[in-house]
């Protein structure tokens, strides 16, 4: 392994200045030098980094800053260029994913019963350290993920966020094993690899989303049928996932199951939610429950997965220089898929 001195170059990415509306040019373009390996760091130089809707909460404030100018990005696909003197599961030129989750302590409750994603005391990529809207990040060994080194790195980008919690949230969501009845509320990039799991594995999927564009994908990747948000799916369901942060979207989706059915609430934000009727929302056991980041297993057997299922990732690219716009775009609901951002080549 090359020693933890830093690579004698500066990075270029953008960075969270003021948090506010998008319109108002919350990212800022930043200069800075590359940042030295810890023993047990890796530095990658970014090949492609996915935009989430949770790049967005932090830009606009919905999500408080816990750093200030934090460059975000945590859909991170990349060459590894130098590593710390502890590191032993990746050599220099080896492909690696950075996703949101980037530490725990590994000694609290949570992380003894395996629910690291509670650790209280947690850290995530592009919120506790700059993450991959640059040319160049730092990833802890411990918390990256093995790639192929063949794939597209745009294709393989989404697969470390959006991939990884829509897989969390359709656990969560308590899917029959086989034949189960799943509505997807929201149909972005999570939406869209979280229902192709559920089709691979036998479940009729209901889409319902505001976008026609979308609406037209989910028909296309298999999806029984794909309404407006706030219609009403054509049969009962067993599960659902609610990807849009609308909360006015909960009772609607709580309405649409059957007797003994789950809803599992996917992001990280929600606008309020409205007040709920017991009768018609929670009664007959129907559960509603919140996904919380994810654990690292949930991101290796979603990569399994995904290459066993041969998943089909809808990818809008951006050059890394038109970041901003990528994230307007995603605000205003102009992205089919999933943003991925390329970094200009030198």
């Amino acid at each position: 392994m090359a020693p933890g001195a830093a690579v004698a170059e500066q990075l270029s990415g953008w960075a969270v200045g003021t948090p506010g509306p998008i319109a108002s040019g919350p990212l800022v373009p930043v200069r800075r030098p590359v940042p030295a390996a810890g023993p047990y760091d890796l530095v990658v130089r970014v090949e492609a980094c996915g935009v989430c809707r949770t790049d967005l909460h932090l830009a606009e404030g919905d999500l408080a800053p816990h750093r200030p100018a934090t460059i975000p990005g945590h859909e991170i696909v990349g060459r590894v260029i130098a590593a710390g003197d502890r590191t032993s599961r990746f050599r220099i030129g080896e492909r690696v994913g950075g996703a949101w989750l980037r530490g725990t302590c590994g000694h609290c409750r949570y992380c003894r019963l395996g629910r690291e994603n509670l650790c209280p005391r947690s850290l995530y990529t592009g919120w506790d350290a700059d993450g991959g809207f640059a040319d160049v990040t730092l990833l802890p060994e411990d918390y990256a993920y093995a790639l192929p080194a063949a794939a597209d790195p745009a294709q393989l980008a989404p697969l470390l966020c959006a991939g990884i919690i829509g897989f969390r949230a359709l656990r969560r969501s308590a899917l029959p094993k086989s034949g189960g009845r799943l509505g997807i509320y929201g149909f972005g990039a999570s939406a869209h690899l979280a229902a192709q799991v559920a089709l691979a594995e036998g479940a009729s999927v209901h889409v319902l989303t505001r976008s026609a564009a979308a609406r037209r994908l989910a028909l296309e990747l298999g999806a029984s049928s794909a309404r407006d948000a706030y219609d009403r799916p054509p049969e009962p369901l067993d599960s659902a996932i609610l990807f849009a942060p609308v909360g006015d979207l909960v009772p609607v989706a709580l309405a649409a199951l059957d007797r003994g059915g789950t809803l599992a609430v996917a992001g990280i934000h929600l606008s309020d939610i409205p007040v709920l009727n017991y009768q018609d929302h929670l009664f007959q056991e129907r559960d509603l429950r919140s996904v919380t980041s994810n654990v690292r297993q949930d991101g290796r057997d979603f990569l399994e997965t995904a290459d066993r299922i041969g998943i089909r990732v809808t990818v809008s690219p951006y050059p890394m220089s038109r970041a901003d716009e990528a994230l307007a775009d995603l605000a205003a609901g102009r992205v089919n898929g999933a943003a991925v951002l390329i970094p200009e080549q030198p």
